[in-house]
């Protein structure tokens, strides 16, 4: 599943379109003020190689990341925030064979294009579609994984999100100074440490967003100053939330440079007067000079030092560490569609790879006969097993260990599994996992995939190795960014 991206461009002044040739005015992407960074940034052109040129292009299409694709002197161009049939100008600057391409105005606007909702979004990428409107965005959607599964059928509708806004249930701050030596908060730009100080995301919780502003207003009070990367100087690096959707349960994560933190005490009375919500928090030491955002030290500061939440039905215990879907409400519609695709009648053994906590299983084991978890984390292992106390449930089993591995050891013993769900990270599996697979012929197979792309590479070798598909199903899992799930049935021949 998909991690957070961040991106650079233009600040966030909302565009204005008119597609009327007779009476337009180009819609211009500069001439805003830059809103005050952690560091300064670079020209684009510069940074990208040479003197920028400007050109007027007409997309013709989007890539699977959503940027516009246009040509120019035989170049295939790629540019961010252009629509297909728009017409625009854009700065292109090359280097060796590396093309670059940025928007600088739309001449003529799609009808799709909307202003987008939040004033960050040319700063920031982390969403990569706010400037289509939804029905725009639920068609790329389609489109891509349509493009990427016709060679094995036809995908179904995809599912989408009534509200697709405020659907994080985890977020991440990093803090640093201003030029005037100001604390702010925000997201890093893309491919940079440039912090971008915002007060809100819009695919945040928004009881989240509220946490941090007033962490970032009692900074000062309690003398408590940034880490500079630079330096290596200073205190607080980021703030981590987690929101349990359901239980309402709030954990608040502050990520340290060092385990000494003076009037801690008196800062965690002052935080919990302001938000009683947040029913536990810890301190995170990170002294390492990594892009990581947590270190391996933990110290429980209030509360528990987990959250719990529901999902299908289910109680999940959730810790700082622990892998949990960002999007609960879209991961109730992935999982029941994933569930009814591995056909359980109750007499099933099913095999969960990439199990982590043990979501997805303890969901299965409902409906099937034994179900066995493997997950190659060890601290996520702890958390299925402890996820499965918790529920009661008595008919699953969690494995520390390679899957693929696990599944081969499988069939030498001649143990057998009827499904094997498999949720892999964005990378997809390798061969060697998918030939454990193929050794242990289970009956169906149940592909979750964050990323239609290495899923559908995936795919071929399961078919070329005597699997048929029949079912797949898209899930907007991340509406605003490009990013789009599938999951897919496989039955044996």
């Amino acid at each position: 599943m998909n991690k957070r991206k961040n991106h650079k461009s233009k600040n966030a002044g909302k565009k204005q379109h008119r597609s009327d040739k007779q009476n337009r005015k180009p819609h211009a992407l500069e001439g805003h003020q830059k809103r005050s960074s952690a560091k300064g940034k670079a020209n684009n052109a510069s940074k990208h190689g040479g003197k920028a040129v400007t050109a007027e292009v007409t997309c013709s299409g989007l890539t699977s990341e959503g940027k516009g694709i246009a040509q120019w002197k035989g170049e295939r161009l790629e540019i961010a925030h252009l629509m297909p049939g728009e017409k625009a100008e854009v700065l292109v600057s090359k280097k060796g064979q590396f093309v670059h391409a940025e928007l600088k105005q739309v001449i003529e606007s799609s009808k799709d294009r909307v202003a987008p909702p939040c004033p960050y979004y040319y700063e920031c990428g982390g969403c990569q579609l706010q400037h289509m409107n939804q029905q725009a965005q639920t068609r790329f959607k389609q489109e891509t994984v349509d493009v990427l599964m016709k060679p094995f059928g036809k995908p179904e509708p995809i599912m989408t999100m009534d509200h697709p806004y405020d659907y994080r249930n985890k977020s991440h701050t990093s803090f640093g100074l201003n030029q005037q030596r100001q604390v702010i908060g925000g997201l890093y730009a893309q491919n940079t440490h440039d912090i971008i100080p915002m007060d809100r995301c819009l695919i945040h919780d928004p009881k989240a967003d509220e946490i941090v502003q007033t962490i970032k207003g009692m900074m000062k009070s309690f003398k408590m100053q940034p880490y500079n990367e630079d330096t290596g100087r200073g205190f607080l690096r980021h703030v981590l939330i987690k929101v349990g959707k359901v239980s309402g349960e709030i954990m608040v994560v502050l990520v340290a440079a060092s385990s000494e933190f003076k009037g801690k005490n008196n800062f965690v009375k002052a935080l919990r007067q302001a938000h009683p919500e947040i029913t536990t928090i810890l301190q995170n030491v990170n002294n390492r000079k990594t892009s990581m955002v947590l270190g391996e030290q933990e110290k429980v500061l209030f509360g528990k030092g987990t959250i719990t939440d529901t999902l299908g039905g289910l109680k999940f215990e959730i810790s700082a560490k622990s892998f949990y879907q960002i999007n609960p409400v879209q991961t109730e519609k992935l999982y029941t569609k994933a569930i009814e695709m591995a056909e359980l009648s109750g007499k099933e053994t099913v095999v969960d790879a990439y199990c982590g906590i043990g979501t997805i299983s303890l969901i299965a084991s409902q409906k099937a006969g034994k179900v066995i978890g493997v997950e190659l984390n060890k601290d996520a292992v702890r958390d299925a097993i402890r996820n499965s106390k918790r529920n009661g449930i008595k008919n699953a089993r969690f494995y520390q260990g390679d899957a693929g591995k696990f599944m081969v050891d499988m069939a030498a013993r001649g143990d057998k599994a009827d499904v094997v769900i498999m949720d892999p990270p964005r990378t997809g599996s390798d061969e060697a996992f998918l030939s454990s697979v193929v050794k242990l012929k289970p009956k169906r197979v149940v592909y979750v995939s964050c990323n239609p792309e290495t899923q559908a590479r995936d795919l071929k070798y399961l078919v070329k190795n005597g699997y048929k598909v029949d079912g797949i199903q898209p899930v907007d899992m991340f509406p605003q960014t490009y990013h789009v799930e599938s999951v897919v049935k496989l039955v044996r021949e």
